[in-house]
């Protein structure tokens, strides 16, 4: 619909509608939507970009439509039309009609609407039964077609409760569930160096089988460009009710004016291990590394390995280990 006209009621409802989705999600978003229609039931279906498939989120009045049940109406030519058009399609209409037959009426369903859900940005989140024992009035497909943007966060499995610091800004992000899958960060830039790394998600599973609640440091990638990578602890999917990570990450120089040998000192000093231990790690002389830990000294301004320590961790100075 290209111009819509409500009322000041529905208006009002609209605004409403918005700060419910934010406090109290599905139940008072239609709370507020009842205002100006008569909303007895109501199911809210995700479309997950993970697997490309769709599934029910919540319903309320009338017993749930199954997921192949939604997978079935996502493949119907008037839903694929009013996905094109953004446009809400009603139940009954032409080719909707068996659907509607054999998948609503038996549940109790009666007069209602279809909507496809669409963030501002024009991501496709899923979709918006919402289902009345009486006719819905005339003005009912406008009013889901104005508040349909604030709806479709309600299904946007992509969202992550993330560390209430956030990231500051130029990171690019990407989050994993335990079991390995990978999603996109709603609000931040996909990484594509980080999806392309298959590391990333056993680095992500030993991060949330740790205590940490965050995580910071720096990784070469297979360029050969140093990167300024942080997690977070976080969960995700629907209401964040997978238990999974974010892993953020941005291009950046070695600070201090660091060189790529001394960052592998200075990990081996936070982790506590001696001159003849990094020696031997990095198959250097001891005398070597006594000269490499004098300009970490000097360039980061500490005179003591506690010191070094507390600031190469607070600042995130450490080479991540990528499995």
């Amino acid at each position: 619909m290209d111009a819509i006209s409500l009322s000041a009621r529905s208006l009002h409802a609209v605004a409403e509608l918005g700060f419910q989705v934010a406090r109290q999600g599905a139940h008072g978003a239609m709370t507020a939507l009842g205002e100006v229609i008569p909303v007895e039931a109501y199911e809210f279906v995700a479309f997950d970009p993970a697997t490309g498939r769709h599934r029910s989120l919540v319903a309320s009045g009338y017993a749930r439509v199954d997921d192949d049940a939604a997978e079935e109406y996502a493949r119907l030519d008037a839903y694929r039309r009013a996905m094109s058009q953004r446009t809400p399609v009603v139940m009954g209409s032409p080719g909707t009609e068996r659907y509607f037959r054999r998948h609503l009426e038996p549940y109790g369903w009666r007069a209602g609407i279809t909507t496809p859900l669409f963030l501002t940005g024009g991501r496709y989140t899923g979709m918006l039964h919402v289902s009345s024992r009486a006719d819905l009035p005339p003005e009912a497909p406008a009013v889901i077609s104005a508040v349909s943007p604030a709806l479709a966060h309600l299904t946007d499995v992509t969202r992550c409760v993330i560390d209430p610091l956030g990231l500051p800004p130029g990171f690019h992000a990407v989050a994993y569930e335990r079991g390995g899958r990978r999603r996109d960060v709603a609000g931040w830039p996909p990484s594509e160096v980080l999806a392309a790394e298959p590391a990333m998600a056993e680095l992500a599973r030993a991060f949330i089988d740790s205590r940490e609640l965050s995580r910071r440091g720096l990784w070469l990638d297979g360029t050969g460009q140093w990167r300024e990578l942080r997690l977070h602890r976080a969960g995700v999917g629907f209401h964040g009710s997978i238990q999974g990570a974010v892993i953020a990450e941005r291009p950046c120089a070695l600070p201090y004016d660091l060189t790529s040998r001394e960052i592998e000192v200075l990990t081996r000093v936070a982790q506590g291990d001696s001159n003849p231990q990094i020696a031997a790690a990095l198959v250097l002389s001891v005398r070597t590394v006594t000269t490499h830990l004098e300009h970490i000294f000097a360039k980061l301004g500490c005179d003591s390995r506690t010191r070094l320590t507390t600031k190469v961790l607070a600042e995130g100075l450490c080479r991540l280990d990528i499995p």
